[in-house]
C-alpha cells in the first residue's frame, strides 16, 4: 500500500464534500441528520406525506386527537339531551378512555431521542402501543369500578366512536396529499 501524499487528501476531500453537498443543501452547516428538529420523528416521506412533520402548522397527530376529543364532547351532549346524564357522562368517559392512551402514544413517537434512526422510532412504538394498551384497559377498569351508575352502552359508544375517528386521519393526509399533488403540478 502506498502512503497518502498532500494531493490525494484533496481528492479524498472533495469527493467528501460533494456528497454530503447533494445530502445537504448547505455544506456549510451540520448535516441534517444530527440536528435536534430534523430526527427520524420529524422527517418527512419521499413524496412528502408524514404525521410529526416539522414544517406543519398543526401536526396531523394533534388534529386527530383534538377532532377525537371534539367528538366525545359532541356525543356526551347529545347523549346527555337525549338519554340523560348518565348516559352523557359515559360517552364522554368511553371517549376519554380512547383519548387519553392516544394522546399517550402520539407524545411517546414525537418527542425526540438520543438516536434519531429508524430502529428506535419502531422500538419507541413498540413499547409505546403496548403502554396505550395497558392504559386502556387500566382506564376501563377504572371507569368500571370507580364511577356508578353506569350506562356501559354507552361507555362503548363513545370508546368506539373516538377510536374511528382515527380513520378521519387517513382522510385528511390523503387530502392535503391530494391538495400538495395539484398545487405542485398548476391543476
Amino acid at each position: 500500500m502506498k502512503p497518502l501524499r498532500i494531493g490525494d487528501l484533496d481528492v479524498i476531500s472533495s469527493v467528501a464534500l460533494t456528497r454530503r453537498h447533494y445530502y445537504n443543501s448547505a455544506p456549510e452547516q451540520r448535516p441534517a441528520w444530527t440536528t435536534e428538529i430534523h430526527n427520524a420523528t420529524h422527517r418527512r416521506l419521499a413524496n412528502g406525506r408524514g404525521v410529526f412533520s416539522a414544517g406543519e402548522k398543526q401536526p396531523m397527530v394533534a388534529k386527530i386527537l383534538l377532532a377525537q376529543f371534539g367528538l366525545s364532547v359532541v356525543l356526551a351532549m347529545l347523549f346527555w339531551g337525549f338519554d340523560g346524564k348518565i348516559a352523557g357522562y359515559s360517552v364522554f368517559l368511553g371517549g376519554l378512555t380512547c383519548v387519553i392512551p392516544n394522546a399517550f402514544l402520539a407524545f411517546r413517537l414525537a418527542v425526540p431521542r438520543g438516536d434519531p434512526g429508524a430502529g428506535a422510532l419502531v422500538q419507541a412504538a413498540y413499547i409505546g402501543e403496548l403502554v396505550k394498551l395497558a392504559l386502556t384497559v387500566l382506564m376501563f377498569s377504572m371507569v368500571f369500578t370507580l364511577v356508578r351508575p353506569l350506562a356501559a352502552g354507552a361507555l362503548f359508544a363513545g370508546f368506539i366512536a373516538a377510536q374511528l375517528m382515527t380513520f378521519s386521519g387517513f382522510l385528511m393526509r390523503d387530502k392535503q396529499t391530494e391538495i400538495n399533488k395539484r398545487d405542485t403540478h398548476g391543476d
